[in-house]
């Protein structure tokens, strides 16, 4: 006979109500869903809406065509539809990832459904910069005074 301890039944009735436990969650919501390791490349919001698709894009499309394209829905879609379009033509499945909680820095992300470990994945080979609670404090009314008198 299976025995079930408190803990295990709590655990239990809370999957059932919230879904199972997800895996790495601030990365899952970073990366528009997927983790670190499953991708291939990552453009921020301000790449994306860049006027046309990066080529750059486009030949790892070409080189990943069974990855999945993950776009930020928080922009605007005629920047999106570039996107979309150009991996509707390799036959590339997409989806538009919408987090009302959490505006992701990040644009687009095309990764595949295993890790694949690439070491460098963002566009221009720099990481883009993560803005912390800390940073934008520091940008407030008073930082202005610094500036004035050289500080």
């Amino acid at each position: 006979m299976n025995r079930l301890s408190k803990s295990n039944v709590d655990d239990y009735l809370q999957q059932g109500i919230h879904g199972a436990k997800q895996t790495k969650p601030d990365e899952r919501r970073r990366f528009l869903t997927t983790i670190r390791e499953r991708v291939v490349i990552a453009l921020t919001q301000g790449e994306v809406m860049r006027k046309g698709v990066e080529p750059e894009v486009e030949q790892l499309m070409d080189e990943n065509r069974k990855a999945h394209l993950f776009l930020n829905g928080n922009i605007s879609y005629p920047y999106l539809s570039e996107y979309i379009k150009a991996a509707e033509k390799r036959g590339i499945e997409f989806t538009i990832v919408t987090n009302k909680d959490y505006d992701s820095e990040l644009g687009l992300v095309l990764a595949h459904h295993h890790a694949i470990d690439k070491e460098e994945i963002y566009l221009g080979k720099k990481k883009p910069v993560i803005q912390t609670a800390q940073a934008n404090k520091k940008k407030g009314f008073l930082s202005g005074f610094g500036k004035l008198f050289g500080k």
